[in-house]
């Protein structure tokens, strides 16, 4: 499966943004390309996307800045989404690792790459000037 790792470097330390990014109700403040809004029923973190409600799965809190999470869209598809973050300098570094799922064109993970792309751009931003 082809694959692209994007990353955005933070000035901000690696553990303020592990704690805002772990946070599943700050999903929609940074990550609008997965959607619009977050919840939790009956113990599950559902988000509203375009096609409709999906599940997500976080990795449980960790002190390595792991941030996986499966998103299962309501085709029942499941998308994994490895997230990293880690210390860089006096800063943060999130890598994000996007998947060319099956039966997706080029243009489609190209558009997905620069969804990602605009996301991690927007959690500089929030997390920088939270820093100032």
């Amino acid at each position: 499966m082809k694959s692209r790792t994007l990353s955005v470097s933070i000035a901000a330390s690696p553990e303020v943004v592990y704690a805002f990014v772990s946070d599943p109700l700050n999903l929609p403040k940074w990550a609008a390309g997965l959607g619009q809004s977050v919840g939790q029923i009956d113990g599950r973190w559902i988000v509203e996307t375009a096609s409709g409600p999906a599940t997500v799965e976080f990795a449980p809190h960790n002190t390595l800045g792991v941030l996986d999470h499966t998103v299962t869209l309501p085709s029942g598809e499941r998308i994994f989404v490895p997230i990293r973050v880690i210390r860089n300098d006096g800063g943060a570094e999130v890598l994000l690792t996007l998947f060319q799922t099956p039966g997706m064109t080029e243009q489609q993970f190209a558009k997905d790459a620069g969804l990602v792309q605009k996301d991690l751009a927007t959690l500089k931003q929030i997390m920088e000037a939270r820093a100032a």
